[in-house]
């Protein structure tokens, strides 16, 4: 392996795991909603279908990140997201119909 196709492969591994497609489709639900918890969005659930884009919207819809690092990723993986999200399309239709939406903050129902 030369260290061309190392520091490529290392790159896309990187953006891949902050991608917000693989955050909310390959991850377990939970750990999608923690990583929407620790940035303090203000979204309370987001929908399975284009789960992806949906996850990079409320990563914009939290409190301004001190070091500014966070915005330009988000930017730029909304359009990975797009895509990926369109792939796996037939698959979160089908978990969007059976499980509903991924919620972020949980609630107890009063009564």
């Amino acid at each position: 392996m030369t260290i061309k196709t190392a520091v490529a492969s290392g790159a896309i591994t990187l953006a891949l795991t902050g991608c917000g497609t693989v955050a909310t489709v390959l991850q377990d639900e939970a750990e999608a909603a923690q990583g929407l918890r620790r940035q303090k969005t203000y979204c309370q659930s987001i929908p399975r279908i284009y789960s992806g884009l949906a996850y990079d919207f409320c990563a914009l819809n939290a409190p301004p990140d001190p070091t500014g690092i966070l915005v330009p990723l988000v930017l730029l993986d909304l359009a990975l997201s797009g895509a990926l999200d369109t792939v796996v399309l037939p698959y979160t239709v089908y978990r969007q119909g059976m499980d509903g939406n991924i919620r972020i903050y949980w609630r107890p129902a009063r009564g």
